[in-house]
């Protein structure tokens, strides 16, 4: 490629973020706007990348982006607000004279994100960091599927429904309807559908009533919004059997002893 030849080059860097729910910019550290196979890299010149860590190991690649928070592409508020987390990024150089031909230089996810003093710093993690995680499950009392998923089976049909938000003091959200059945929603999950909230999701810690209490306070204002909630479970055999007849798919071992087992005494 002759832009990465002679002593003086017309290289840049680009990065091209894509969120989970589908949104996809482009920033690119030149200091004009870049078009790009139909995508708009707009000039972030205060993004630099750390060096680049990559191996033919099993080792983690990783490397981190260093910014200017913009309101335009990325907010403080939809960071903090989790809309960017585990996002897919790819970084990549290519000529800003002619954009086209590009030089792949890193690609992951969106790890760890740090704010101050206006400043950003993003965490990218490379594919091979799935292997940090572990490979076989531990031994637990409670069921480890979710309610609804491949392994509980449970039929999720009924167990969603929309509802209005008629207030929010902290984390209790109140709606507009009661739970049909008691704690209903407790270990679920609350989707916001418009306003500030809209994308965003939250755990349900417990319900009561037209009350539910999230995991944490909901990150903007959501009066008057419309939200869905997923019903949810509390792990325990006794839910699965008792509210689900779900025993055969029970994903626990209820009745396997603990390791408390071990420092009893003799005859306890």
């Amino acid at each position: 490629m002759s832009w990465l030849e002679g002593a003086l080059t017309s290289v840049t860097l680009c990065w091209r973020i894509e969120r989970r729910d589908g949104v996809t910019i482009g920033l690119t550290a030149h200091d004009r706007d870049l078009m790009l196979d139909g995508l708009l890299y707009r000039a972030a010149p205060g993004m630099t990348p750390s060096a680049v860590e990559r191996s033919a190991t099993l080792e983690a690649d990783s490397m981190d982006v260093q910014g200017v928070l913009g309101g335009d592409a990325i907010s403080e508020g939809d960071l903090l607000a989790g809309r960017w987390d585990g996002a897919r990024v790819a970084l990549f150089a290519t000529d800003w004279t002619a954009p086209g031909a590009t030089i792949p230089l890193g690609e992951g996810t969106i790890g760890a994100i740090e704010t101050r003093d206006g400043a950003i710093t993003a965490e990218l993690r490379g594919a091979a960091a799935a292997f940090d995680a572990p490979v076989a499950e531990a031994t637990s009392p409670d069921c480890r599927a979710a309610l609804g998923d491949a392994r509980c089976r449970v039929a999720m049909a009924g167990r969603r429904r929309f509802a209005r938000v008629a207030g929010v003091d902290g984390a209790v959200v109140t709606l507009d309807g009661a739970e049909p059945a008691a704690n209903a929603y407790g270990a679920g999950r609350l989707r916001w559908f418009g306003g500030a909230n809209g994308g965003l999701e939250d755990a349900i810690l417990a319900s009561d009533g037209v009350r539910v209490t999230l995991a944490r306070p909901p990150r903007f204002a959501g009066q008057g919004a419309l939200v869905e909630l997923v019903e949810g479970c509390d792990g325990r055999f006794e839910t699965c059997v008792g509210r689900f007849a779900n025993a055969a798919n029970f994903r626990g071992e209820p009745y396997l002893p603990g390791n408390d087992l071990l420092t009893r005494y003799p005859g306890a």
